[in-house]
């Protein structure tokens, strides 16, 4: 049976590989995006397709429509775009949970909420699981989208238990591969673009905090599987990659895998920049039967072979 699916935010990464990924299984897409971080060349290959629609829309504002299901993945994502306008990002952190679980509330849609590792702060658990409460600064540079995604995932859980509205929580942690803007200043991209053009690679603090990194490939099908598991779990469950790494550890193997003659510059820690970040995913293997496949080599292989050809270095 074809599902009519929203998919908010997906002209961006994520948004993007979702959107293609689903109309591949024989769905009516709609993708709605403001461009605020989306891009329209992640989707044009998609346009003539006559199972999807574009719409240019702030979710900020209501919108009316008939769907089954949405996949809520509105919201600037990384520091450099999330602190560009931090009242637009925890607008579209709340506002926009607010109308996307006013359509599910009306239309009975099922809606998932792209929600985030940001939700554990700089955290005094390791790994993290779903069950901690968080360490987050509430008035910080970063709040603005940790204090964002906090207030949705309050919302889906007050609609569920007010109105009935079936939704799905999950946290994704960092995740990358083709189609990561040049400029959003995420870990992956930016050693990546640094090495290829035989620039300093940046390394913020003294390299060993670690980060968990998840190809975005293993992201989808952990957001479509929890769409579809039982309406009894509805979350928060984690989507990652549970295999650690130092930020040291990663620039070094950018650098051998591009073979790039880059050096390593150390710059000062931004503020409230996690320690540590692992994903305890046991949840995710228990209740939805997931669990990444691509290591962080293979992943790496792929999104370095991505900015050679849109950054046309041979």
């Amino acid at each position: 049976m074809t599902k009519h699916i929203l998919i908010t935010g997906g002209a961006g990464f994520l948004g993007s590989h979702l959107c293609e990924r689903l109309l591949h299984e024989g769905n009516d897409i709609i993708c709605l995006d403001n461009f605020f971080t989306g891009d329209k060349k992640n989707i044009d290959h998609l346009l003539q397709n006559p199972r999807f629609e574009l719409i240019r829309h702030d979710i900020i504002n209501p919108i009316y429509l008939e769907v089954d299901e949405i996949y809520n993945l509105a919201c600037p994502a990384s520091p450099v775009h999330y602190q560009y306008n931090p009242i637009k990002t925890i607008k579209t952190n709340v506002m926009g949970a607010i109308n996307v679980l006013g359509i599910a509330k009306r239309t009975k849609a099922k809606v998932l909420q792209a929600s985030t590792s940001e939700i554990y702060g700089d955290p005094e658990v390791h790994p993290q699981n779903e069950s901690y409460w968080g360490k987050v600064n509430p008035i910080g540079v970063r709040s603005c989208y940790d204090e964002g995604k906090r207030a949705a995932e309050c919302l889906m859980m007050d609609y569920r238990r007010q109105n009935s509205v079936n939704v799905k929580i999950v946290r994704i942690f960092n995740t990358y591969g083709p189609r990561m803007a040049v400029n959003d200043g995420r870990v992956v991209s930016n050693f990546i673009i640094q090495a290829l053009e035989g620039k300093k690679i940046t390394v913020y603090g003294d390299g060993s905090h670690t980060r968990s990194f998840c190809y975005v490939d293993d992201v989808i099908d952990g957001l479509i599987k929890m769409m579809n598991s039982s309406d009894e779990f509805y979350g928060p469950v984690n989507i990652g990659n549970a295999a650690e790494f130092t930020i040291l550890e990663l620039a070094k193997t950018v650098i051998g895998m591009t073979k790039s003659n880059s050096e390593i510059e150390f710059l000062p820690l931004p503020a409230d920049d996690p320690v540590q970040r692992r994903p305890d995913i046991t949840l995710a293997a228990e209740m939805i039967g997931w669990k990444p496949k691509i290591n962080l080599e293979t992943g790496l292989l792929r999104t370095i072979e991505y900015f050679r050809k849109i950054l046309k270095i041979p």
